[in-house]
């Protein structure tokens, strides 16, 4: 039997990808786990700590399944080329439901700090990523803009045209 956190995790990352973080609620989320609400509260303070929980949660499982995608590509740009690919493997995977720090970004207020923090080191991680393989800084943005582009449009129209589109633009640059 998995703990009371772990529940409490898994229900969380169902529910914040399928109604958001707004509209799910903290009872919610202790009904769907069977945990107590004490239970609750003895491992997260709030909501807010839950969904800083489950942001580094994300950010961890998110990149190792990137890094394991990409990891035996030779090149520089046949590891860019499958990180674009990998998005398209997670629009698969998870229905096109795009990022989910951009998601909750998009539902918290703009003072909220302790998330907003979590969002933002998840993407500067994102951006370093792409400057590890290449070594010109504005290349190196201009391919994490397209990642980025990419993953938003592929949400919003549930197709992956703009991410092959994209890897087009790439293996022009590179």
């Amino acid at each position: 039997m998995i703990s009371p956190k772990e529940r409490i995790m898994d229900v969380t990352f169902g529910l914040f990808a399928n109604q958001g973080y707004n509209s799910t609620g903290i009872n919610q989320i202790i009904s769907e786990a069977k945990v107590a609400k004490a239970s609750f509260y003895q491992h997260f303070k709030s909501k807010e700590d839950l969904c800083v929980a489950f942001l580094n949660a994300r950010h961890t499982y998110w990149f190792n399944e990137l890094n394991n995608f990409i990891t035996d590509k030779k090149d520089t740009k046949s590891k860019i080329l499958s990180s674009f690919d990998y998005l398209i493997y997670m629009n698969s995977k998870e229905n096109f439901r795009g990022c989910s720090f951009l998601n909750i970004l998009s539902e918290i207020p703009s003072d909220n700090l302790k998330i907003l923090n979590v969002i933002q080191d998840h993407k500067k991680d994102l951006r370093k990523f792409f400057s590890n393989f290449i070594n010109d800084e504005t290349l190196s943005d201009h391919i994490y803009m397209l990642f980025e582009s990419s993953l938003i449009e592929s949400q919003m129209f549930k197709s992956n045209e703009m991410i092959e589109k994209s890897k087009i633009i790439i293996s022009g640059l590179i």
